[in-house]
């Protein structure tokens, strides 16, 4: 089944009625649905596709050769070409041709590493043949820091060619509820979270089992799809992924400054500072400083941007003994299942940003909001260290978000917190959100109605958008 994705498929479709020479780069981490995004658009269409293996030359050239030779029959022959310049002759023969023909590599990566030569060689052949034809190339990858470096970066061959790049993201809360359908609305943000959005592992939800079950079946069952999957991810994107390991669980069990980090792994700074940046590139940590510092502040927190790994490295690391003996389940119901609420605080300020980030929220907006993060920092008045869960600046203008995953209906007290906070910044115009998953007591509600700068926003009611 094919969910969303519909502004990428819509924009590749418009490429490909051009009916002229495009060139796109598709690149995300693993499992988030590239390869279903590409068989999707070449369905009807005359197309070449081929996934790289992790090889030797020959055996991609191998490989390249019978999906070009044997396209649209079926049958695998066993005639291939001499070596990659023969083939893309070929390839020029096919786009002399005049037909609207789709060659797309997946895992180009691997082509190139196992054939270096090759990202020089597509640069020859389309400056020299294929910008005048209808050929559609496509270069797709999961290594996102080979894609961003060397397919799209300023030193490639291949730079300034594409036509358009695509990053391809794990689906937001509103777009994974299509694969969600029969949950409820919290437990769809449940599931949400402990799969980080990602498609395949959204694919793995049994519909006909409760949200529990299906936890357990994928993550605290030793044949679960994902018990391991932190594991095979990081050994195929990582050498001696063991202190990897040791740096996000350092960080799902809390740590966020470098020192701290470094301090729970037992690690050198400056070694653990390169092993972050590798860990940024592959999409699993990210790097936050206060919404209104510049990038370079020294005040630099690291989390996990990805919701699953935080789940796993929180709660099925630390537990693969009992799951491997057998008793997941238990462990699941008495260690896992009561902090499921405190889990599921950070995944609801990402769904709150990305309600935000909703055309029809966003175009309601008291002013176009920009760049929306967190911020930390003390409060003179206090001594005290303060936190806003979300905030946006324009000018003189900010917006102002707190976000409350709790059983609990949201009082007036959360409201003078936030509008407290809101003090630090001496901002002409400020607004204030409150999301609520239990929505509000009849004070914060009374409240907010007599301001126009205060928004009450319940889950129930995101969740009908």
């Amino acid at each position: 089944m094919f969910v969303g994705r519909e502004s990428e498929l819509d924009k590749l479709n418009k490429m490909y009625r051009s009916d002229r020479f495009e060139f796109a780069v598709l690149y995300g981490r693993r499992r988030v649905g590239k390869t279903m995004l590409i068989r999707e658009f070449l369905k009807e269409k005359d197309g070449i596709y081929y996934m790289a293996i992790e090889g030797a030359k020959q055996e991609n050239l191998t490989g390249l050769s019978n999906a070009l030779l044997n396209r649209g029959n079926g049958s695998l022959g066993t005639a291939e070409f001499p070596d990659y310049e023969a083939l893309l002759r070929y390839v020029d023969d096919l786009a002399k041709t005049g037909g609207r023909i789709v060659l797309a590599i997946d895992e180009y990566p691997y082509l190139a590493a196992a054939y270096p030569p090759i990202s020089s060689m597509l640069q020859s052949h389309i400056d020299q043949c294929w910008k005048n034809s209808r050929l559609f190339l496509i270069l797709c990858g999961s290594s996102m820091s080979f894609m961003e470096e060397q397919v799209l970066g300023y030193k490639s061959p291949l730079y300034g060619r594409r036509s358009a790049q695509f990053k391809i993201r794990p689906f937001t809360f509103w777009e994974a509820g299509e694969m969600l359908q029969g949950f409820a609305n919290e437990e769809r943000a449940a599931l949400y979270g402990v799969t980080g959005g990602i498609p395949e592992y959204l694919s793995r939800i049994d519909l006909d089992m409760n949200v529990d079950d299906n936890i357990i079946q994928l993550f605290f069952d030793e044949s679960g799809r994902l018990f391991e999957e932190p594991v095979n991810l990081m050994k195929q994107e990582l050498r001696e992924p063991m202190t990897y390991h040791s740096i996000v669980a350092a960080i799902a069990g809390g740590a966020g400054k470098l020192n701290e980090i470094a301090t729970k792994t037992g690690l050198e700074s400056s070694g653990c500072s390169n092993q972050l940046t590798s860990l940024i590139s592959l999409g699993i940590v990210k790097k936050e400083v206060p919404i209104t510092e510049p990038a370079t502040s020294r005040r630099t927190l690291y989390r996990l941007s990805d919701s699953m790994y935080l789940f796993w490295y929180r709660f099925v690391r630390p537990n693969t003994s009992g799951i491997m003996r057998g008793v997941g389940g238990q462990v699941y119901e008495t260690a896992v299942r009561p902090q499921l609420s405190d889990f599921m605080g950070s995944i609801f300020e990402e769904i709150c940003r990305q309600y935000l980030y909703l055309p029809q929220i966003y175009a309601k907006l008291p002013f176009p909001a920009g760049e929306m993060g967190r911020w930390w920092g003390s409060n003179p008045k206090t001594k005290k260290q303060e936190e806003i869960d979300i905030m946006s600046v324009s000018a003189e203008k900010a917006l102002f978000a707190e976000c409350k995953w709790r059983s609990e209906k949201a009082g007036r007290a959360v409201i003078d917190t936030l509008i407290e906070r809101g003090g630090l910044f001496a901002y002409s115009e400020k607004y204030y959100y409150i999301f609520s998953k239990s929505g509000f007591e009849k004070s914060a509600a009374d409240y907010a109605k007599e301001k126009r700068n205060i928004k009450l926003v319940g889950f129930e009611e995101m969740c009908k958008v």
